[in-house]
């Protein structure tokens, strides 16, 4: 859930934090009052497009903070799946806006914006106007019916998506193999060539590493040289080396080492220096003495390295990819010297797969066919809470022109509202106000199946009074008891549902308009009914009316 909401300097709001609580959280004011920033300044913490208007004009720094506390094992998953860590069952996601930049953090961590959606969608859902406005969409209706049934659905699509992708695949194979025969034949006579090309340069895994420090070696070797004898030098020349100091502190001190047994202990110490020098002395000789600038060597080694380099450039960056590629290419040149068999056999395994996608396709729209009338039957029921008399909800099944990944299905709701009318699509019937009450009666729907555990309603209750704003509130309070819920209203049948109530108000503040928000206690709460209720004039009656429209609100939990 949705714990604290922290905003700094953004629009009229100089700095407001908002502890929401669980169930019901309802948001009132004015028009104007700032209720669109409370929602904005959410969605900004979401990861969505910082707007212009919503910034503050004094160009301060602005900071929106959302807190959220995560006990779902599958949620907590999800979202660590996203490279995000969840501390202490908690979430916190902030945007900071500074001159026209947006930084978003979670959990204090900098991420992208389009990070930050990803892991607000497992945790909070918006509807507005504009989610309104996307129900009348074919596919965000298959969509939901895919989310209602995506226990029975899950296994058949993720087998129908690969079986459409291999599918695709042999399809595209089939349209390129209609080459002519001369254009086989030169590709036949390059192929050749470039597996010939590898097989005669008997490339072997990891000669390419081994030739690059020969190589090096080879053409370092006079610097090699000049280091060995200039430190050969450093241990014996003249005498006065490193080695011949050495061996005079030596005998030094074997001339005193038995009078006292810390010298003895040096002595030891003097003596392991002096072998190990002697022994690097033998080493560096012997390198020197040995080792001779082969020209032959170092050509063909310089050779080999330019055929191997040739080789990587001309195939891939690597021996093993090399080998690979021309195992490739003698595959290809099997199906060329056999070209009739081939087709064939492709023709063979795409009708295969063709008649497999179809299989999976039937299966995948039987699935729906069958899980649509329940989804239908139970958004119809929630419908009839919703004061739709005599309404009529089902859908429709077309079939797609081709294939897809998706299946065969082009569906949509149908929706009568009157007695007598004829099943339309819902864009061709619904006003706004019916709109706001289907994706209520939706959202109820689903809501068993939905793992988001906060919704937010912006104004849910747009274009609708009287009895069915009653109805919507009694749909929202049923909703609030599996799910936290945060919405903005203008209706007092709603407001008085309320778990928790807020309100927010403009106000003058040393010469500028600012908006604040504030739990209201319940005596506070009956005031702002009246308001809703009275207009300009709260009279006596109008807040006994108040009074009671709470009081029986809180005999219906």
């Amino acid at each position: 859930m949705l714990e604290s909401l922290h905003v700094k300097n953004l629009a009229l709001i100089r700095e407001s934090e908002v502890e929401f609580k669980e169930g019901l959280n309802i948001l009132t004011g004015e028009t104007g009052a700032g209720k669109s920033i409370i929602i904005g300044s959410i969605s900004l913490a979401l990861g969505e497009k910082v707007p212009k208007e919503i910034l503050s004009d004094k160009g301060e720094t602005a900071l929106v903070e959302l807190v959220f506390h995560v006990e779902n094992p599958e949620t907590v998953q999800a979202i660590e799946a996203l490279d995000v860590e969840v501390e202490e069952d908690t979430v916190i996601l902030s945007r900071k806006i500074t001159s026209g930049r947006a930084v978003a953090r979670i959990n204090g961590e900098a991420v992208s914006a389009s990070r930050m959606r990803e892991v607000a969608a497992l945790l909070i859902d918006i509807h507005g106007q504009h989610e309104h406005q996307s129900l009348l969409s074919a596919a965000k209706q298959l969509d939901i019916l895919d989310e209602y049934a995506k226990a029975k659905l899950f296994d058949k699509k993720e087998q129908l998506s690969v079986c459409y992708r291999e599918y695709r695949k042999l399809e595209e194979e089939w349209k390129e193999a209609g080459t002519d025969t001369r254009e086989r034949e030169r590709e036949l006579s390059l192929l050749e060539y470039e597996v010939k090309e590898i097989e005669e340069a008997e490339l072997r895994p990891g000669e390419d590493e081994e030739l690059e420090l020969r190589f090096r070696k080879f053409s370092n070797g006079k610097k090699i040289v000049d280091a060995l004898s200039a430190a050969e030098y450093a241990l014996e020349g003249d005498g006065e080396g490193a080695s011949g100091l050495v061996g005079r502190a030596l005998r030094e001190l074997s001339s005193v080492a038995s009078y006292d047994d810390r010298v003895n202990a040096m002595e030891q110490q003097l003596t392991d220096i002096d072998n190990l020098m002697s022994d690097l002395n033998h080493e560096i000789s012997s390198y020197l003495t040995n080792e001779e600038f082969n020209e032959k060597e170092y050509y063909e080694t310089e050779k080999r390295l330019d055929l191997i380099n040739h080789l990587k450039a001309k195939y891939t960056d690597s021996i093993e990819g090399i080998l690979e590629s021309g195992k490739e290419k003698a595959a290809r040149i099997e199906v060329l010297r056999d070209y009739d068999t081939y087709l064939e056999g492709l023709k063979t395994s795409l009708e295969n797969k063709k008649a497999e996608l179809e299989q999976l396709s039937g299966e995948v729209s039987k699935i729906r066919k069958n899980e649509s009338k329940k989804l239908c039957e139970a958004i119809t029921e929630a419908l009839s809470d919703l004061n739709f008399l005599d309404v009529k909800f089902a859908m429709n099944f077309d079939r797609t022109k081709d294939y897809t990944a998706n299946g065969i299905d082009d569906a949509e709701f149908m929706i009568s509202v009157n007695p007598g009318e004829p099943l339309k699509p819902l864009g061709k019937v619904a006003s706004g106000g019916e709109l706001s009450r289907i994706a209520l009666a939706v959202k109820t729907v689903m809501a068993e199946n939905d793992a988001i555990s906060t919704l937010i309603f912006d104004e849910i209750d747009s274009g609708i009074s009287g009895r069915t704003a009653q109805m919507v509130s009694q749909k929202m309070h049923l909703l609030a008891q599996n799910h936290q819920i945060i919405c903005i209203t203008h209706l007092p049948q709603i407001a008085a549902m309320a778990d928790a109530h807020f309100l927010i108000e403009k106000n003058v503040e040393q010469d500028s308009t600012v908006s604040t928000i504030k739990l209201l206690e319940e005596e506070e709460s009956v005031n702002e009914l009246a308001r809703m209720l009275g207009g300009v004039e709260i009279t006596d009656t109008v807040r006994k009316n108040a009074r009671e429209m709470r009081e029986m609100a809180h005999m219906k939990k």
